[in-house]
C-alpha cells in the first residue's frame, strides 16, 4: 500500500471524523470562555475528569446517557472552581490552569487505583458504548457511505453545537455580553450588567461542554478508562482555538485539521514508518500552528496586515 492510498482511503477519513469528536467539545468550550475574556489552559484537566467521572457513572448504572450527564456535572463543577480563583479572587489564569490540570491528572489516577483496585487501564462489560448511527441510504454509498455512516451520536450532535453556539455569540444578547466581557468588560460593567455572572455563567458551558468531549473518550471511542488518557487533547484543543480565532465555524476547521493529522499519523504506520516518528506528528503540527498564530497576533499589533 502507497503513501497515497493510506492518505486518501475511506478509513482515514473515517478516523477523522471519530477522532474530531473529543477535540470539538472542549475547543468549543473553550472558546466560549476565551471570548469571555478568560484564558483557560486547564482544558487537559477537565478533560480528564469529565472522562474518569462519566466512565464510573457509566459502569455503576450501565447507562451511557447517565455517564454523560454525570460527566458534565462534575465537570461544570470543577470549571467553577476555576471559576471562582480566577474570576471571584483574581489569581493568575496561567497558574490556575496549571493548577487543574495538575489536579485533574492526580486525582482521577488516585481516584482510578481507589475504586477499581488497579493501575494503567480499567475496562468492564458492564459499560456501554456511547451508540454510534446508522444513516439508512447513505450507508450502503460508497466511500461516502464509509466515511459518514457508523459515527458517534456525539458527532452529529457536535455539528448542531457548533451552530448553536455561533447563534449564541453572535446573535443573542447573552451572546453579545460573552464577547463584551472579553473585549471591553469596563463597558459591559457601565451597562449594569455583573460581569462576574456572565463569566460563571459561560463557565457552565464549558464545563458542560468538555465534559461530553471528556467521556466520549472513555465510553465512546473506546469502553475503557486509561490512565491520563485525554494524551493532550486539551492542548492541541487550544491551538484549535488559537489557530481558529475562537470562532466556532473556524475552530471547527481548525480542529477537523487535527484530527485528520492523528488519524493520518496512525495509519502511516501501515507503510512502515516507525510510530515513535508518526505519534510525534499531532504534536509537531499543533507546535507549528501555535507559532503561525503567534507570529499573526505580533503583526497585528504591529499594525501589519497578514492577509
Amino acid at each position: 500500500m502507497s503513501i497515497f492510498d493510506v492518505i486518501f482511503s475511506s478509513s482515514v477519513f473515517a478516523a477523522t471524523l471519530r477522532m474530531a469528536v473529543p477535540l470539538m467539545y472542549v475547543s468549543l468550550g473553550g472558546l466560549l470562555t476565551k471570548q469571555a475574556g478568560i484564558e483557560n489552559i486547564g482544558l487537559e484537566g477537565l478533560m480528564l475528569i469529565g472522562c474518569f467521572a462519566g466512565f464510573v457513572a457509566n459502569y455503576h448504572t450501565s447507562s451511557w446517557l447517565i455517564g454523560i450527564l454525570v460527566a458534565m456535572i462534575f465537570t461544570i463543577l470543577f470549571a467553577l472552581l476555576f471559576g471562582l480563583f480566577v474570576v471571584s479572587l483574581h489569581a493568575h489564569e496561567i497558574v490556575a490552569g496549571v493548577a487543574i490540570n495538575v489536579l485533574g491528572s492526580g486525582l482521577t489516577t488516585y481516584l482510578m487505583r481507589s475504586i477499581f483496585g488497579v493501575k494503567g487501564s480499567f475496562t468492564d462489560p458492564r459499560v456501554v458504548a456511547i451508540p454510534n448511527v446508522e444513516i439508512p441510504v447513505i450507508k450502503d454509498i460508497p466511500i461516502i457511505g464509509d466515511i459518514l455512516s457508523g459515527q458517534s451520536v456525539l458527532f452529529w450532535i457536535s455539528i448542531l453545537v457548533t451552530i448553536l453556539v455561533s447563534y449564541l455569540l453572535y446573535h443573542r444578547r447573552f451572546g453579545y455580553y460573552i464577547r463584551a466581557a472579553g473585549e471591553n468588560h469596563r463597558s459591559l460593567s457601565s451597562a449594569g450588567i455583573n460581569v462576574s455572572k456572565v463569566q460563571y455563567l459561560t463557565l457552565v458551558l464549558h464545563g458542560a461542554l468538555i465534559g461530553i468531549g471528556g467521556v466520549y473518550l472513555s465510553t465512546g471511542y473506546l469502553t475503557q478508562y486509561v490512565e491520563n488518557m485525554s494524551a493532550g487533547r486539551g492542548y492541541i484543543a487550544m491551538a484549535a482555538i488559537a489557530f481558529g480565532r475562537a470562532k466556532p465555524k473556524m475552530v471547527f476547521g481548525s480542529v477537523l485539521l487535527f484530527a485528520f493529522v492523528q488519524a493520518l499519523s496512525n495509519r502511516l504506520q501501515i507503510v512502515g514508518i516507525p510510530s515513535y516518528f508518526t505519534d510525534m506528528i499531532p504534536y509537531a503540527i499543533t507546535v507549528i500552528v501555535l507559532a503561525i498564530t503567534s507570529y499573526r497576533t505580533f503583526r497585528k499589533e504591529e499594525g501589519v496586515s497578514c492577509d
